[in-house]
């Protein structure tokens, strides 16, 4: 096919003959051989019209009848010719020819019929709906941009990629939101957005995962990874102080300082008035014995009550895990008898597996009504330390010579840890009435209920110690 179809209705002429070109017709007419009685001159194909029977009166046959020259142009090619050729005599002259042929030339490329008033009316509609319609499209992609492009913040808030790039140290408050942190890291550019990283934080579930501190961290990090920094204890900058068991309150000040840069000073101010460290009631308003020993953070943030407040704490824990209040009751003690024993059980002894028989030594002297006679509680009272009493400062009277006084001495004389409280709680069971270390440096502990094994302990551990 060299053309499309004609309209919807229109027959589609695939036999109609070709035209002669003007050139031929020129020629057949110098030889007289153009008209209805030529046998070489074609004929056009039949019309609707010519389909139906004819009216021997009507038509091109009848010399009468007027040629509608328009008509014949407009029904295709051929029409024209077929006219011209069934009017005898009647002759077109050469040019009429040409403009005719020129016509149907055109109107073969066009092939089809003269468009109708209602049809040219519904194009125009169906013209005026494409126009509409693409217009409402254009609206609407533009709509859908500018909305996409107002909440794209929301939908994918700006974010980094990667790890990032200069080493930075943020600073996170005690009590920030993960909005406030998001904001201070954005401050910090760290990362992109705020929204990016709290939206990190709501899919991980770690809203209550973050602690103050100062943190180091990367600028332009991606917000993930921003958060893995905040979770993770390495990138904290921190300090970490260790209170070894046994020291006594004063010692305990002084490793809190040296280990966290406050002021020994203040720390000291507290400890010897205590009424804001949340001491147990059976404390007695006293902080030794109660300053737990463990190791302690200490954040730039960090204030001595707060350091304090937090070793206090931590005891507090130790003893609702033992059970201290129940078992004391169970001992017919007070928790802080129970305490005070720990307290010298921690003082007193070697190795840990010691801790019960040394509890058990203070039971059994406390049901007889017999002195504890402790050289350690002597040696705090004095102000000194060890667990080997002279004659002379045994000789020394203060309330925690239990050589002196009978019974528990008024406060414990170090601060206990867990293993120490647990022993005081569920002592050994035996007969023992002494006790002597009699090798200090490894610790060697011996144990008896005979007075007479009892001295010869003491000279073990006088030969030892290079005292007569």
């Amino acid at each position: 096919m060299t053309r499309p179809p004609g309209p919807p209705g229109e027959p589609e002429h695939h036999d109609r003959p070709s035209t002669p070109s003007g050139g031929e017709r020129e020629a057949r007419e110098r030889q007289g051989r153009v008209g209805p009685d030529s046998p070489d001159e074609p004929q056009g194909p039949d019309t609707h019209e010519d389909a139906r029977p004819r009216d021997p009166h009507e038509g091109p046959d009848d010399p009468a009848a007027p040629v509608d020259r328009s008509s014949a142009a407009d029904a295709g090619p051929g029409a024209g010719e077929e006219a011209a050729a069934e009017s005898p005599g009647d002759t077109l002259p050469p040019a009429a020819e040409e403009t005719a042929d020129s016509e149907g030339l055109i109107r073969f490329s066009e092939d089809r019929e003269p468009e109708r008033e209602d049809e040219r009316r519904r194009r125009g509609r169906r013209a005026l709906l494409a126009l509409v319609g693409g217009g409402s499209a254009v609206l609407v992609a533009a709509g859908l941009a500018g909305a996409f492009a107002l909440f794209r913040p929301l939908i994918s808030p700006d974010d980094f990629d990667g790890p990032g790039t200069d080493p930075v140290v943020v600073e996170i408050a005690p009590g920030a939101s993960a909005g406030e942190i998001a904001e201070t890291l954005v401050r910090a550019e760290v990362v992109a957005s705020a929204r990016a990283f709290v939206g990190a934080v709501e899919r991980r579930g770690a809203t209550n995962n973050l602690r103050p501190g100062r943190y180091r961290m990367r600028k332009r990090m991606a917000s993930a990874l921003a958060l893995d920094t905040l979770l993770s204890p390495k990138a904290r900058i921190h300090r970490r102080v260790t209170v070894p068991e046994g020291l006594r309150a004063n010692e305990t000040v002084a490793r809190l300082a040296k280990g966290s840069g406050l002021p020994v000073a203040e720390l000291a101010t507290i400890v010897a008035a205590p009424a804001r460290l949340g001491l147990p009631p059976y404390a007695n308003g006293a902080a030794e014995g109660f300053l737990f020993p463990a190791t302690y953070e200490i954040e730039p943030t960090t204030r001595p009550q707060d350091l304090l407040r937090a070793s206090v704490r931590r005891f507090k824990r130790a003893a609702t895990h033992l059970d201290l209040e129940a078992g004391a009751a169970r001992q017919r003690l007070t928790p802080r008898d129970v305490v005070v024993i720990a307290s010298i059980v921690q003082a007193e002894g070697g190795h840990v597996a010691d801790y019960p028989k040394i509890a058990r030594v203070i039971y059994n002297r406390l049901a007889s009504r017999a002195k504890l006679e402790m050289d350690s509680t002597v040696m705090y009272g004095l102000g000194k330390h060890g667990i080997v009493a002279s004659h002379a400062e045994i000789k020394r009277d203060t309330p925690y010579n239990t050589y002196m006084h009978p019974g528990l001495p008024p406060g414990p004389i170090c601060n206990p840890g867990e293993a120490a409280l647990r022993a005081a709680l569920s002592p050994a069971q035996g007969d023992w009435y002494w006790f002597v270390t009699v090798d200090p440096a490894r610790r060697i502990t011996r144990f008896t209920s005979k007075e007479s094994e009892f001295v010869k302990f003491r000279e073990e551990l006088h030969k030892r110690l290079g005292q007569h």
